[in-house]
Parts: structure tokens; C-alpha cells; sequence
């Protein structure tokens, strides 16, 4: 009996540590982190360092310590982020909420300064230089998510600008300076932008009743439409810059595939009034950042298959 009443405990303690974990990983956002550090793989090896090596790029000790330090420094900046935001979530995120719930916020406070400390010494591994923006970039984030998203203009470019600074600390890693990133640059930021605007129209309920002046909340579902189908227009300027680049390769058919989706959501936006609707197109602009990332792979697949034959050759 007394060995069926202890199966029972470690049972239960087993469940709570895996619900525990779990809600953690919802906090902070772990799928969202790990396509982060994919696109950023895949960035330095394709974009940022195209005549490096192969081996050279994945092999370098400072490039992983910059990667692991940014997946740190966001993973505490979507904790601080529900910390603020959890009476908000309640409502627009109810089941999400709830999960993110079943650790104490003592625990989420703890594994914020952990991530971040744990950020800022990777970064100082690489130099001083990314130690500093590290501790810049913590105290954007804790200033967006306190102050910033709860205004109009600040609240869309700050989460745009934001998610593609990491970006920029590899950029500026290899120092690559180039114009087809700047384009993919811009390209990303206009697909940001216009997610987030999707994410107000999802959430306008919660966002009305916590007093937070979105451009939805502020200029209205109209201009909002409006807004979103000017920026889609927007995108096709990076877009026809990058397709007449020999170097874009089969990438292009991803932009035809990007083109594709930002006219079904500037189409639907005007059909879409439920939370549901704005749910799948905030899903279908998921799926074109997501499709983006892996087709990174696409660029130039000659130069590509020479630098995979050239390492196995060493």
C-alpha cells in the first residue's frame, strides 16, 4: 500500500514538473525562440557569410555565444512582456493565459534576470562591444513592454524594430555590409509591420479595456484596413529589388509565394470583424515569416552545393 501511495506521488510530482515546464516554455514563447535562432543560422551562413566556409561559420565558438545570448535576452523579454501584459492576456488569451499561469510569478521574475544575465555574459564573451548592446537591448525591451507598446506609433514600430535587432547583431557581427540585406531588411520589416497590426485587430477587446492607445484602438478598424493593405503595396518595392538579384536564386519563388499571401490578408482584412479571422491571418502571416526563413536555403543553391562539396573535400 505504502508503495502504490508512493507511485502516486512521484506520478503527480512528475505531472506538476512537466506542466510546469511546459508553461514555462509557453511564457517564453519557446517555438517562437527557436525559429529566431534557425533564421539566424541560416542568415549568417547564407546571407550575412556567403564566402566563408561552411565549417568556418558553424564551427565559430563566438557566432553560437552571440546566438544563445540573443535566444536568452527575448526569451526574458516575452516573460516581461506577460508580466505586463497578463490582465490584457486574460481576456484576448484565455486557455494561453492560464497555462502561463501554473508557475508563480516569482519563478517567471527569477527566470527573467536569470535570461538576462545570462545573455549579457554571452555577449560579453564576444566582445564589449555586444555586451553593451545586449544591455541596451534588455532595457528596450523592459521599456516597450512597460511603457512604448501602450502607445500608437511606438507600440508598432517598437515590436517591428524590436524582433529584427537580433538580426542586426549578426549583421553587424560579420560586418557585411550589403544591399540585398538591407532589402531583406526592409522586407521583413514591412511583413512585421503588418502583423502587428493584424495582432491589434485580434486583441482590440483586451487592449480597449487596459486603456492601451493602439492605432486600432486609436484611428479605427478602417484606417487600420487601410494601413495594412498600404504597407502590403509597400513590401512589393524589396521584393522587386531582391528578384532581379542573380544571387536570390530559387528564392524568388518564395516571393512569388509572399506576394501570394500578403494579397489573401489584404483581401480578407476588409471581410474579417471576429477574433477568429484576425486569428488566421495573423497564422497565414506566420506561415510566410516561417516559409521566409527556410527558404533562405534557396539562395544561390550553386554556390551553395560548391561550399558543401569544398568542406566535405577538407
Amino acid at each position: 500500500m505504502d508503495l502504490l501511495n508512493e507511485a502516486k506521488i512521484n506520478t503527480k510530482r512528475n505531472a506538476s514538473f512537466f506542466y510546469k515546464f511546459y508553461s514555462l516554455f509557453s511564457v517564453v514563447r519557446g517555438y517562437n525562440i527557436a525559429v529566431m535562432l534557425l533564421a539566424q543560422v541560416l542568415s549568417a551562413v547564407f546571407v550575412f557569410a556567403p564566402n566563408k566556409p561552411l565549417r568556418t561559420v558553424l564551427l565559430d565558438y563566438k557566432l553560437w555565444a552571440l546566438l544563445f545570448a540573443t535566444a536568452c535576452v527575448v526569451a526574458g523579454g516575452y516573460i516581461i512582456n506577460h508580466f505586463y501584459d497578463e490582465g490584457k492576456d486574460l481576456i484576448n488569451r484565455p486557455i494561453k493565459t492560464q497555462i502561463d499561469t501554473y508557475i508563480s510569478q516569482r519563478t517567471k521574475l527569477q527566470s527573467y534576470f536569470i535570461l538576462n544575465f545570462s545573455g549579457l555574459l554571452l555577449g560579453l564573451l564576444v566582445s564589449w562591444r555586444a555586451g553593451l548592446f545586449f544591455s541596451v537591448y534588455i532595457f528596450l525591451i523592459w521599456l516597450y513592454s512597460h511603457k512604448l507598446k501602450r502607445f500608437p506609433l511606438t507600440g508598432l514600430f517598437g515590436g517591428a524594430i524590436l524582433t529584427l535587432l537580433p538580426f542586426f547583431a549578426v549583421f553587424a557581427y560579420f560586418k557585411n555590409f550589403s544591399e540585398i540585406i538591407f532589402a531583406h531588411a526592409s522586407f521583413l520589416f514591412f511583413i512585421l509591420l503588418i502583423r502587428e497590426l493584424v495582432k491589434d485587430l485580434e486583441n482590440l477587446k483586451g487592449d480597449m479595456l487596459f486603456n492601451y492607445e493602439t492605432i486600432v484602438v486609436k484611428y479605427g478598424e478602417h484606417f487600420t484596413r487601410l494601413l495594412i493593405v498600404l504597407i502590403s503595396v509597400l513590401t512589393l518595392m524589396p521584393i522587386y529589388y531582391l528578384i532581379h538579384y542573380p544571387e536570390i536564386g530559387l528564392m524568388k519563388y518564395y516571393f512569388a509565394f509572399a506576394v501570394f499571401g500578403l494579397t489573401i490578408v489584404a483581401i480578407l482584412v476588409w471581410f474579417s470583424h471576429s477574433k477568429k479571422q484576425y486569428l488566421f491571418l495573423h497564422n497565414l502571416l506566420k506561415i510566410v515569416i516561417v516559409t521566409g526563413v527556410l527558404s533562405l536555403m534557396l539562395l544561390d543553391t550553386s554556390v551553395i552545393i560548391e561550399r558543401i562539396l569544398t568542406n566535405l573535400g577538407n
